[in-house]
């Protein structure tokens, strides 16, 4: 078992517990977030205000909690009250250095696998960048009027007017500790000061809101305007290949449309290669949509990407909005 894994079975496994080097390294790392957060409260270390609103999206766990479909059904939203939205991301995973606004057509390896696919998924301009307050900038000149900040929750040297964290509604917030003891990023009580706090699947808890993940259907790497339902999958095996933070997540999605799985899980931001899926027995391969957009240059005529759709209550969006205010009046009311 690799040191990764068995970090990730301490976190999660209610029986088992941390390993004795982790714990002095927890409390040094509690420091530094604690020293962190107030030299920003006392403005010692600066954040920098955007002229629109800034909703940031986010989580205090690491690895994946469903973000990312998460920011995109938010763009999404907002796009249909009448906002112009743009989003900002660190472009984690890609090479790209400095701010950069992605095109119609982004390199995953240049931009990052969730950008790009934020990017392909709306339409709406993505920038991406270290520093999100420079990265920002760039869709200002895109005419956006509200920047979505991808991952932004620890990111305090930009100002955000509305905070919305995810968590894993299986995982929780594991053992409750902090990394590497555990795998919080900050502590539990972090929750107490967002706006919003959304749940992924799961059982919420109080106050939270929920959201689920909806996959019905698959589409073809090598030719996108192929698709067909995950149900027509479940007459044989199937190879399943995931390259998330949570890949159980997705192997149970498609047990759930009834498909015999045979598990691939894989690091997350994995870039891919060729023989990286090739299982030498002509079964077909289904991955999710973050990974087939880094497969495509390369995929067989077997390969398939299965995308997903977060569904929240429209309550959840219209509270969202009701804080930004009127874009015609440039979203005065949460500032």
């Amino acid at each position: 078992m690799s040191l990764a894994d068995d970090l990730q079975h301490r976190w999660y496994d209610p029986s088992a517990r941390p390993a004795w080097w982790t714990l002095p390294v927890a409390g040094l790392y509690g420091a530094g977030v604690r020293i962190r957060r107030g030299l920003y409260r006392m403005r010692v270390l600066r954040s920098r205000r955007l002229p629109v609103p800034v909703v940031v999206v986010g989580n205090i766990v690491a690895g994946g909690a469903g973000k990312t479909p998460l920011v995109i059904a938010l763009v999404e939203a907002l796009r249909e009250r009448g906002w112009k939205p743009g989003v900002v991301s660190r472009g984690y995973g890609g090479s790209a250095r400095g701010p950069r606004l992605l095109g119609t057509n982004p390199d995953p390896a240049l931009a990052g696998d969730e950008p790009a696919l934020i990017a392909l998924r709306t339409g709406v301009p993505v920038a991406i960048g270290a520093d999100r307050a420079a990265a920002a900038a760039l869709l200002l000149e895109q005419g956006v009027d509200v920047v979505v900040a991808d991952d932004g929750l620890q990111h305090y040297a930009l100002v955000r007017d509305i905070e919305i964290c995810v968590i894993d509604g299986q995982r929780r917030l594991g053992n409750g500790r902090l990394l590497p003891a555990g795998p919080l990023r900050e502590p539990p009580s972090r929750l107490r000061r967002v706006d919003f706090t959304v749940c992924n699947g799961g059982e919420p808890g109080t106050g939270e809101i929920p959201m689920r993940l909806v996959a019905d259907a698959a589409v073809l790497l090598g030719e996108p305007s192929t698709r067909q339902p995950l149900a027509a999958f479940s007459r044989g095996r199937v190879h399943a290949a995931a390259g998330i933070g949570n890949p159980r997540r997705f192997f149970d999605t498609l047990r759930g449309q009834g498909i015999d799985v045979v598990e691939h899980p894989f690091a997350d931001h994995r870039r891919y290669a060729p023989g990286d899926l090739d299982f030498g027995d002509g079964l077909p391969v289904l991955m999710t949509e973050k990974d087939a957009i880094k497969c495509g240059g390369f995929a067989r005529p077997d390969w398939w990407g299965v995308p997903v759709t977060a569904a929240l209550p429209e309550s959840f969006f219209d509270a969202v909005t009701a804080r930004l205010g009127d874009p015609a009046s440039g979203g005065a009311a949460a500032r």
